[in-house]
C-alpha cells in the first residue's frame, strides 16, 4: 500500500497523473493534509509532528497497520517525521524533491516567511485574480493550448491561497519549516535512523524550489538509499514525468523488502549515536 503525501499549498490532486498506473499494482491513500485541499483548516499546530500524527491515526482508522510512504516537497518532511515517530508503521519511504534535507530553498518562500507577508499576500492572490486566471486557462484550452505540469501545479497552489482559511493555514505551515535564512528544519541528524527502511530519493535536475544538491547530499549520508534524478525535470517529477515516476516506484517496491520494525534495534541505534558523539567529544 502507498500513502501519498503532497507538498505545501497542494492537495491530493498533485498525484492525479500517477494514480492510474500505480493503482494497477497498489492500494493508494492520498489524503489532503490538514489545512490543505478539502481538509479542515482549524486554528492550531501545522508542524511536521502534527501532520505525522494525523497520518498515523488515518492509517489506524482505515484499518492499515503499515504502508510505504511517498512524500513530495513538504510532504517529504512529513514522511521523514512519520518514520521517526512511528517506524513500526513504515515499510519504505520515498522522498520526492523533499524538504528538510538542507537549508537552501526558493527565495520566494523565504520572503513569505517574513512577518507581515500574510497581510500583503491578499493583494496579489485574491478571488478576483484567481477567477481571471481560470478564465484565461479556459480560453487557452479552447485553442488546445496547455501549460506545463509545473505551471499547472504552481497555479493550483496560488489559486488555493485565495481562500482566507487556506492562506492562514499555509503561513502557519510555512513558518514551521522556513525562515528568512531558508529551511529551518533538517532531518540530517536523524537520517541514520532510517537505515533499516528502504529509501528512494527522486529529484528533478532542474528543480528551482529545492536544489538537486540536497538529493546527492542525502544519498551520500544514507548510502543504502536509491537515488533517481530525472533529467530536465523541475520540482514535480510525478507530474512532469508520470510514466517514468510510476515505473521507478514500481521497481522500487518490487526490488525491496518491507522494513521489519524492531524496538530493540531502534533503541540500539539511538544508544550507539550517543556513544559515538561522546567518543568524538572526548
Amino acid at each position: 500500500m502507498l500513502l501519498l503525501i503532497h507538498g505545501m499549498a497542494g492537495s491530493s490532486m498533485q498525484w492525479r497523473h500517477v494514480f492510474p498506473r500505480l493503482a494497477e499494482h497498489f492500494t493508494l491513500i492520498a489524503p489532503d493534509l490538514l489545512g490543505h485541499g478539502e481538509s479542515d483548516k482549524p486554528p492550531g499546530e501545522y508542524n511536521l509532528s502534527a501532520h505525522a500524527n494525523v497520518l498515523r491515526d488515518l492509517l489506524a482508522a482505515l484499518g492499515h497497520e503499515r504502508a510505504t510512504l511517498v512524500g513530495q516537497s513538504y510532504g517529504g518532511g512529513v514522511v521523514m517525521q512519520f518514520a521517526y515517530q512511528s517506524p513500526e508503521h513504515c515499510e519504505r519511504i520515498a522522498l520526492v524533491s523533499s524538504g528538510g534535507l538542507g537549508r537552501e530553498v526558493n527565495p520566494l518562500l523565504r520572503g513569505l516567511s517574513l512577518p507581515g507577508a500574510e497581510q500583503l499576500f491578499p493583494l496579489v492572490c485574491s478571488p478576483f485574480l484567481r477567477d481571471a486566471g481560470a478564465r484565461v486557462a479556459e480560453i487557452l484550452s479552447s485553442f488546445n493550448l496547455r501549460t506545463t505540469p509545473t505551471v499547472e501545479e504552481i497555479w493550483r497552489s496560488y489559486a488555493a491561497l485565495a481562500d482566507q482559511d487556506t492562506r492562514r493555514a499555509f503561513f502557519r505551515t510555512l513558518r514551521a519549516v522556513v525562515d528568512h535564512r531558508g529551511q529551518s528544519v533538517s532531518a540530517a541528524d536523524r537520517l541514520y535512523l532510517t537505515e533499516h527502511i528502504p529509501t528512494l530519493i527522486v529529484w528533478g535536475s532542474d528543480d528551482n524550489i529545492i536544489p538537486v544538491d540536497h538529493a546527492f547530499d542525502t544519498q551520500r549520508a544514507l548510502p543504502s538509499s536509491r537515488l533517481e534524478v530525472f533529467e530536465g525535470v523541475g520540482h514535480f517529477p510525478h507530474c512532469e514525468k508520470p510514466e517514468q515516476f510510476a515505473e521507478t516506484m514500481l521497481d522500487f517496491m518490487t526490488s525491496t523488502e518491507a522494513a521489519e520494525f524492531s524496538t530493540r534495534h531502534f533503541s540500539q541505534m539511538l544508544r550507539d549515536r550517543v556513544e559515538n558523539r561522546e567518543h568524538d567529544a572526548a
